[in-house]
């Protein structure tokens, strides 16, 4: 090939990058303008409904709490329709200031004639739910913050939006996600950044982060969100919420798209999102039906147990307040214990508890399962797209070849040994053979960790979560410091978020002395992360065995009712 010819290659491949780049910009453009019109859709029947009903008491239906309103709804002294379109009417208001909503789901105009034609009303009966992007709806796209996802239109509800319609719920709107999900910030190129509601300098965490903006903001009562690493915790934490990861398969994951499908080694799980522990218990009662069943026979027809989440019998709790791979933030770890002593003090035993292996857990279970390909569906997944600016560090490092990740790995051990492990288990497993000894490790890690809980009769676990809400362009950054919520995907036990406190100057003080256990590049990056968090919610983490949802959820209910006082004073 001469000069001439080499230089009208080089030309032809620009002229091609070129043209691609504007048809993504395009399909970009024109997913922002469907999302514009479809909220100038809701404005418009939201200003219609309070033109006609001019006495609609918004203000109070907007400070009643979910259950509060259900009971309202189902006596008949509210309406399903003041409710729905006052919240349309705050969540326009809410996306307006921290953009967090991608879709109005016209449908729930008759939806919303249908529950009221319902002979019998539903446990969910005339509340609206806001669903996350990936989670289908009828009519709409489900994008995942990626460009190959836009203009397909769902055929059909998801599963879990069925049941929820059949328990009388009104979905209503879809919410905003990190690109790919796999990020615990919330931007993506197609509908931009959302903005945490209490602090506009900080992320609402993610993946679930518009359902997290939203209803911190009081546009939603109750979210549907994924958590395949402490989606639906860290969100709820950052944001202030009560967020449930259930144990996988309790609840139906059919009609929900993923970059990551097949991938089996973590387990990710959809799950609810709301103000307090009484919305997410009424849900998952509302969830477990016999329409869950046999919409899809997978899932264990096991129905909410009333009687263990209104039990009052004293319990086991094992604690810790920090898991030895991330050095909690001052506020983190004070949460934990001033918990634990309220607890002990409501007569509860209290005990501690060391989670076993957990550097091991991280790397070889956690990170070289959730990317046991190398991270090669998540690069594909990029093809025909353009990466994120907050997801572009973890990008950039999927997508090095294994060999440079062995070689760099081999380079930094000696300086930064946490980092030189994560970029060894992002090289995945290799071969089917080594999959099947990943998911025999994963199966004798939790073998393992059921025992120790066994030997101390434990009833449950209480333990930090990640937070307070992180600076902008940080997760992305910082994807290994999921330890404290991904360790109960890895385990699949079902594990929650309840708020507890909030960070006072005494917490930003010690915060100048984090040093963590490695001190290095990621230890400096989380003090960063969580520096200017006065006064922004502190959550903890309550954990059980598996399938003991009303456990889990009874235990969040008492830390809930306990924390009140913290809550008042900190």
């Amino acid at each position: 090939m001469d000069k001439k010819d080499l230089l009208l290659s080089t030309a032809a491949v620009v002229l091609l990058k070129r043209l691609g780049h504007r048809r993504i910009q395009q399909k970009m453009e024109e997913a922002r303008r469907a999302r514009d019109l479809a909220l100038e859709r809701m404005e418009k029947a939201a200003r219609r409904f309070k033109q006609e009903n001019p006495g609609t008491q918004t203000a109070h239906i907007l400070s009643l709490t979910m259950v509060e309103l259900a009971e309202k709804l189902k006596e008949g002294s509210l309406s399903p329709e003041s409710v729905l379109y006052s919240y349309m009417g705050k969540a326009l208001e809410v996306n307006r200031e921290v953009n967090c909503v991608i879709d109005f789901i016209h449908g729930c105009e008759d939806q919303l004639q249908k529950v009221k034609q319902q002979k019998e009303k539903g446990l969910l009966y005339g509340i609206p739910v806001s669903i996350k992007d990936h989670i289908d709806c009828k009519g709409h796209v489900s994008s995942a913050g990626l460009v190959k996802f836009l203009g397909q239109v769902k055929e059909e509800d998801s599963v879990i939006v069925q049941v929820l319609k059949s328990q009388g719920a009104i979905p209503f709107v879809k919410t905003n996600i990190p690109q790919t999900m796999i990020n615990y910030d919330c931007s993506n190129l197609i509908f931009g950044q959302t903005l945490n509601p209490l602090n506009h300098q900080k992320t609402p965490g993610g993946s679930s982060g518009g359902e997290g903006a939203l209803i911190a903001g009081g546009g939603s009562l109750l979210g549907i969100g994924s958590d395949v690493a402490g989606s639906i915790r860290l969100p709820s934490s950052f944001c202030g919420l009560c967020g449930l990861k259930p144990t996988g398969f309790r609840i139906s994951k059919l009609g929900v798209i993923s970059p990551i499908t097949g991938m089996n080694s973590v387990i990710g799980m959809l799950g609810p999102i709301a103000r307090d522990v009484d919305s997410l218990a009424l849900c998952m009662k509302a969830l477990l039906c016999e329409e869950m069943f046999r919409l899809d026979p997978t899932v264990p027809p096991i129905p909410f147990d009333e009687e263990v989440y209104t039990s009052s019998k004293p319990l086991r709790i094992g604690y810790y307040e920090e898991d030895g791979y991330f050095q909690p933030s001052p506020s983190m770890k004070r949460a934990v214990q001033q918990t634990r002593k309220l607890l002990q003090e409501a007569g509860h035993t209290i005990v501690p508890f060391a989670p076993p292996k957990i550097d091991y857990m991280v790397d070889e279970l956690f990170t070289r399962g959730i990317f046991s390909d190398g991270a090669a569906h998540l690069v594909d997944s990029f093809k025909g797209d353009i990466v994120d600016p907050n997801l572009k560090s973890q990008f950039n490092t999927y997508k090095l070849p294994a060999l440079v990740k062995r070689i760099l790995a081999i380079i930094l051990k000696p300086i930064y040994p946490r980092i030189a492990r994560d970029l060894s288990a992002l090289c995945g497993v290799g071969s089917a053979k080594n999959l099947w000894d990943q998911h025999a490790a994963v199966a004798v890690y939790r073998t393992e960790f059921i025992a120790k809980w066994r030997k101390q009769k434990l009833d449950v676990i209480l333990c930090p979560v990640l937070g307070p809400a992180f600076n902008h362009g940080y997760a992305g950054k910082l994807f290994a410091a999921t330890s404290y919520t991904n360790l109960y995907n890895v385990l699949n036990f079902p594990a929650g978020v309840v708020p507890v406190s909030t960070v006072t100057r005494a917490d930003e003080e010690e915060l100048k002395h984090y040093r963590g256990h490695y001190e290095d590049p990621w230890d400096k990056r989380l003090k960063e992360a969580v520096e200017g968090a006065v006064g922004l919610p502190v959550a903890v983490q309550c954990v059980a065995l598996p399938w003991q949802e009303e456990l889990c959820l009874r235990f969040m209910k008492e830390v809930e009712n306990l924390s009140r006082g913290m809550r008042r004073n900190a």
